[in-house]
């Protein structure tokens, strides 16, 4: 893939457009990803207003993870197939499109299929954002550039619930789409205007089966997962056991469709990429700092409100400083990674990550909300520390053709590994609150005593991380750049 061409050849004004990519690039994907969590706070006042049960409400959010855990794996064959600015345009369309479906919807069925449409927008951002970074952005610079996708990563679902919550006190629910459209509408604008082809798309057949396989792989693991930790579990379309064992059997389906195919270059998501040992390894690591990212946020929020007895204002001005931390955070962590490489970094994240998991094993009726607060943030800054040296860390080992690929692993791991991070924390504490309540426990208790369980089972995983990252590597390509110590 000759990522550079259209710098090299469109001179100077080319080369300014260039620099204008990755920022436009990073802005839409804040504003997409934003979507993804802005309605856990909407769903109760949108089942009131709507009329709807809420295990019917839940699918505005459970479609949009369905439709996302089903684009991302395509990602990898649209940016081989097309260029940066034909994708660009198709993703923020269909934002576009869904978000205006969702201004104007006068029902439940309307405001659904307006979230559909903008999953499929949303889905396709950050594989494209972090493919254009790996073409654009010399070997010895990517970690700031990474960084910056970590703000997008880490801040835009913190602030999600956050500015809903806003919006919700003040006008009607339709505003959480109708500030969000201009934004939207001017990015794509923008995008039409100014960015150029800097990758060069190849002729690429996809394949139709495994596309209908991949469907029931990650959109039956996401359901099911998200069904065995959501509200309306009990009234799940498709109970999660049976989505879950449909999506693991196709998943096996389509590994095997896809080692045979990728010996013709015809895979719809290339596993060579699990060639790289630090591919490997990093990935794996990432998939568990999601679980106990989504984790921790599913389970705090039940905490502050079923536990200490506070309301949703506080319970969502309590989270947002461990995400804003995150954020403020990650431009220093890809400078610090451009020069020291991973495992410095990794290392002493992991070691937070697990010390905090262990520390809210504390949690109880009496514990400060301060001190709630002040955990959460050693937790994102934990998280922090690891995100942007192993997302760079793993894409910077692939050998470029293997980009789009590396980069639709990475969407499709944080989808699955988020649901069932979910998932775990609550099953495990809903299962231990129940049999604390069986024995005679208030409500209060039995709810202290099911959390206080998942977060045990949360910093052993943690633990085990941390003993992983001491066999975290530098890229090649990182190990080579010119000012990075040697490992």
């Amino acid at each position: 893939m000759s990522g550079q061409t259209a710098s090299v050849d469109g001179g100077g004004t080319q080369r300014g457009t260039d620099r204008f990519v990755i920022p436009l690039l990073l802005v839409s994907a804040f504003v997409v990803i934003l979507n993804e969590t802005i309605m856990s706070v909407a769903l109760p006042v949108l089942n009131r207003d709507l009329h709807i049960p809420v295990s019917t409400g839940q699918w505005l959010t459970s479609a949009f993870m369905l439709v996302m855990a089903v684009v991302i794996p395509i990602t990898g064959f649209l940016l081989q197939r097309f260029t940066l600015r034909q994708v660009f345009v198709a993703a923020m369309t269909l934002f576009s499109a869904g978000t205006l479906l969702c201004f104007l919807a006068p029902g439940f069925a309307v405001l659904l299929t307006g979230r559909i449409v903008q999953a499929g927008g949303t889905a396709i951002m950050m594989p494209l954002l972090m493919t254009t970074v790996l073409t654009m952005v010399p070997a010895d610079r990517r970690g700031r550039t990474m960084g910056n996708i970590s703000i997008v990563m880490s801040v835009a679902p913190a602030l999600g619930p956050t500015i809903s919550g806003f919006i919700l006190n003040a006008l009607d629910w339709r505003w959480m789409f109708g500030l969000v459209l201009p934004i939207a509408l001017l990015g794509l604008t923008l995008g039409v205007a100014f960015i150029r082809n800097v990758t060069e798309p190849r002729p690429a057949a996809i394949d139709l089966p495994s596309v209908v396989v991949s469907a029931f792989a990650f959109g039956g693991l996401v359901y099911g997962f998200s069904a065995l930790g959501g509200e309306g579990a009990g009234s799940a379309l498709v109970p999660a056991w049976l989505a879950i064992s449909v999506g693991a059997v196709a998943l096996v389906v389509f590994v095997a469709r896809q080692l045979r195919l990728q010996r013709a270059e015809s895979a719809l998501l290339d596993l060579r990429v699990f060639g790289s040992a630090q591919f490997s390894l990093s990935i794996a690591l990432v998939g568990v700092s999601f679980m106990a990212l989504f984790g921790a946020i599913i389970l705090l929020p039940i905490y502050i409100q079923d536990v200490l007895g506070l309301n949703t204002l506080v319970t969502g001005l309590a989270v947002l400083p461990g995400g804003l931390v995150m954020g403020l955070i990650a431009p220093l962590v890809g400078r610090l990674f451009d020069r020291y490489g991973p495992r410095p970094l990794v290392a002493p994240g992991a070691a937070a990550v697990a010390l905090v998991l262990w520390g809210m094993t504390l949690f109880g009726p009496e514990t400060p909300i301060y001190f709630v607060v002040a955990t959460h943030m050693v937790l994102s800054a934990g998280l922090g520390f690891m995100f942007t040296p192993l997302l760079t860390g793993a894409l910077g080992s692939l050998r470029p053709e293997l980009y789009s690929h590396g980069s639709a692993v990475v969407g499709t791991v944080q989808q699955i590994a988020g649901a069932a991070g979910t998932a775990a924390f609550i099953a495990i504490m809903s299962s231990v609150a129940a049999g604390r309540a069986a024995e005679g426990a208030s409500e209060v208790a039995a709810q202290a005593g099911g959390i206080h369980v998942a977060f045990i089972v949360g910093a052993a995983i943690g633990t085990v991380a941390f003993a992983a990252t001491f066999f975290v590597r530098r890229s090649p390509d990182q190990s080579a750049a010119p000012g990075v110590p040697a490992a």
